[in-house]
């Protein structure tokens, strides 16, 4: 079997896997727009409204371009379509009753495309499918796990660059450029999705210092100060400096898959109690690995993560300062927020194949950042490393 027939046997089960749920759901089809949605249920994107009935073939509605989606389509027929008004026609063009019950993207649909439909379907009741399609992506295919562990084998890759591109004196900007020229090189496809609205992200984080306790907009622990507030996120003009944290914290996009990593360098050699942290965020990660199985609770895991750091005298840096986050790990997959998350409240057990980073991380006000993160899959035996660059803080050169 060759790789696209591998994929598109891949594809063709997700789709009768939803056309299950939204049969169990009373759903009649599903109008999917999001980018990464549209890929995964066909293995491709271009501009255009994906409609998957309940039962049947899907039918991919394409503004442009029709030509690239008839070349890349994996399952489904590709349609031309010139304007909204045309997608009831179409749809009964092609044999398919006008649904009563139509699924949506509602966590992320513009209100302008709602209203649009609510027009085109006046007699059709709209439902939410998007906690359908984010619990079956969750849990990842054999197909897409070999990609994924392409995507941390060469996140660990980028991450072993680190040392031979790092400068004393040299700006943060510049030395992220420097790396992300390498994860380039290395096949990054240099988008990262990220499901929301306003959900402005890069690459990655480089950042040294106390760049990496600047707080702003991210919900993560480290976001950045960034180059102006246009953009307050990720690296800065600040020039790196001699016995302080590096930290680099970047996600690897490999044929649409995310693996996500932190490591932390320095030159010369950290104060004490940031080596200790870091240490501690270690011993977290490991305590994690252990109890990371199937039937496992999330919120359970985020609980003892924060005992681990209370116990350590660091609770009020852990996940942040003053403003931490309330997760200890969230799922990569299409996107850089799938699911599951570790987090406080969250009781629907773990599965295998669901693949999460997971990222005890410590930050100090007027100092930076030190931790660690991996991407993990979960297995019927628990917890295997996706991502495997060494986690001790690096001891560099700092060439001048």
């Amino acid at each position: 079997m060759t790789d696209r027939e591998a994929w598109q046997q891949d594809v063709v089960a997700r789709v009768r896997k939803l056309q299950k749920a939204l049969q169990e759901q009373e759903i009649e089809g599903a109008l999917l727009v999001q980018s990464a949605d549209i890929f995964y249920y066909t293995g491709t994107f271009q501009n255009g409204h994906l409609y998957l009935p309940v039962e049947g073939e899907p039918i991919y509605l394409v503004r442009r371009s029709v030509e690239r989606a008839r070349a890349t389509t994996l399952c489904g027929r590709v349609v031309k379509l010139q304007s909204f008004r045309q997608i009831p026609a179409l749809l009964q063009e092609h044999g398919f009753k006008l649904p009563r019950t139509l699924g949506l993207e509602l966590d992320i649909l513009p209100v302008s495309y709602f209203l649009q439909y609510q027009k085109l379907f006046p007699h059709t009741q709209f439902r939410d499918v998007s906690p359908i399609i984010r619990r079956q992506r969750a849990v990842k295919s054999a197909y897409e796990l070999e990609l994924l562990r392409e995507s941390g084998r060469r996140l660990d890759q980028m991450l072993a660059a680190v040392p031979g591109l790092v400068e004393l004196g040299e700006t943060e900007v510049a030395l992220a450029g420097r790396l992300e020229g390498e994860a380039r090189r290395l096949g990054h496809q240099g988008l990262v999705r990220f499901r929301g609205f306003n959900p402005d992200f890069f690459m990655g984080h480089f950042l040294t210092g106390p760049s990496a306790a600047e707080p702003s907009y991210f919900d993560g622990p480290v976001s950045g100060p960034g180059l102006d507030p246009s953009f307050a996120f990720g690296p800065s003009w600040r020039r790196l400096a001699e016995n302080e944290p590096i930290y680099v914290d970047y996600a690897f996009a490999w044929r649409g898959y995310v693996t996500d990593a932190t490591r932390v360098y320095v030159v010369g050699r950290l104060k004490p109690e940031l080596e200790r942290a870091h240490q501690v965020a270690l011993e977290i990660q490991q305590a994690l690995l252990e109890e990371i199985r199937p039937g496992k609770s999330p919120a359970s895991l985020y609980e003892l993560a924060c005992r681990m750091s209370e116990k350590a005298g660091l609770k009020e840096y852990f996940q942040g300062w003053q403003q931490p986050v309330r997760f200890i790990g969230h799922g990569v997959g299409l996107e850089l927020n799938d699911l599951p998350v570790l987090a406080p409240g969250v009781e629907e057990p773990l599965e295998a194949g669901m693949v999460i980073a997971i990222e005890p991380k410590f930050v100090f006000p007027g100092e930076g950042a030190v931790g660690i993160e991996n991407t993990v899959v979960v297995t019927p035996s628990g917890a295997r490393r996706l991502t495997n660059y060494p986690d001790a803080v690096q001891i560099l050169s700092g060439r001048n």
